[in-house]
């Protein structure tokens, strides 16, 4: 540790027992100057021992991280709606780039850029046909844009930089349905995207999907020290955020995850649920699915829909399939009741 550097290969090496709090306390200290991380107020004996307890380091209980996860897994922003004379439906949403530090793991917060405020961003949500307003304003400290997946008039399509106090509206319709995603397209892309710029876009079919308790999943990463490779991997922003409170579900009802992968700096991320199968539909396009299986893996842009029925009561663990990335945070439970 003479260099004052600490990789998530030295956090694995400490081993899941004290991987945050050591992590945290080392990391936080040391490099806190150089990447603006701030983290609560920590007791000195705790920079000097690696015997952190193991509850601690899953324990998401009253933590804002833990509480913005848990929203933004069923939260869906629909707009304000209005009926036009021809029969289809304007939504307009509000969207504010804004510089914010998000709390990443118990501790631990990272200095972001967002959309609305948090990491990732407001899970945008309509129906095929509809006519979308965007109305965005840039009250962060850099240029941004918002890049809608879909299709759309390249006008409207997020490139051009909206600098920090000027505003933008994206005006098109909502074509085709299906889970698609939006991301800051400034460059450079890697610094814009991975610093927060990012979330889910759901276009309904116009026929409706049978119903099913529906949850949002964005699969996210952070590089602390700014050296191009990622010490915390999370769904929705928060590390282990449903380990010690797992989701819950119902025994054999239907469960329909919108999951995506904005992680920056590696290749592919991947989801894989234990003790069962689900069904796997790319795009969310496909009225058969693809996939029968227990793993998927997307590269980065990637998304897909996966449903599942859940035939025994109990837990039910999911994490990403590279050891790795479970063991930085990128794991939970279903507990079905």
């Amino acid at each position: 540790m003479a260099d004052n550097k600490i990789s998530r290969r030295d956090i694995l090496k400490i081993g899941t027992t004290g991987a945050l709090g050591i992590a945290g306390s080392i990391y936080l200290n040391k490099m806190a100057p150089l990447s603006n991380v701030v983290h609560a107020e920590e007791h000195p004996s705790s920079h000097s021992t690696h015997s952190v307890n193991h509850s601690n380091m899953h324990d998401s209980s009253k933590t804002e991280g833990y509480m913005m996860a848990n929203r933004l897994l069923t939260e869906f922003d629909y707009g304000k709606v209005t009926k036009l004379s021809d029969g289809r439906n304007l939504r307009e949403y509000e969207v504010i780039a804004v510089d914010k530090e998000i709390e990443i793991a118990k501790g631990i917060k990272f200095p972001g850029w967002t959309f609305n405020g948090t990491i990732p961003g407001p899970t945008f949500r309509c129906t095929e046909g509809d006519l979308l307003r965007f109305y965005f304003v840039n009250k962060g400290s850099h240029p941004h844009s918002i890049h809608f997946h879909g299709i759309h008039p390249p006008e409207m399509d997020g490139l051009s930089p909206i600098l920090p106090g000027q505003s933008f509206t994206y005006e098109f319709e909502a074509k085709p349905y299906g889970l698609q995603i939006y991301h800051c397209h400034v460059m450079p892309l890697a610094r814009h995207i991975h610093k927060g710029l990012y979330g889910n876009f759901i276009i309904d079919p116009k026929t409706p999907r049978n119903p099913a308790l529906e949850l949002n999943m964005v699969m996210n990463a952070y590089d602390l020290d700014l050296d191009g490779a990622n010490e915390f991997y999370t769904v929705n922003g928060y590390a282990f955020a449903f380990m010690n409170h797992p989701i819950k579900v119902k025994k054999d009802e239907l469960v329909r995850i919108y999951l995506s992968n904005l992680t920056e700096f590696d290749l592919l991320n991947s989801f894989h649920l234990h003790a069962n199968y689900f069904t796997y539909i790319p795009t969310g396009r496909n009225e058969n699915p693809t996939h029968f299986t227990d793993t998927i893996m997307q590269c980065q842009g990637e998304r897909g829909i996966l449903e599942v029925r859940f035939p025994y009561k109990g837990k039910y663990m999911f994490h990403a399939h590279v050891s790795e990335f479970a063991e930085l945070g990128w794991m939970g439970f279903f507990q079905v009741e």
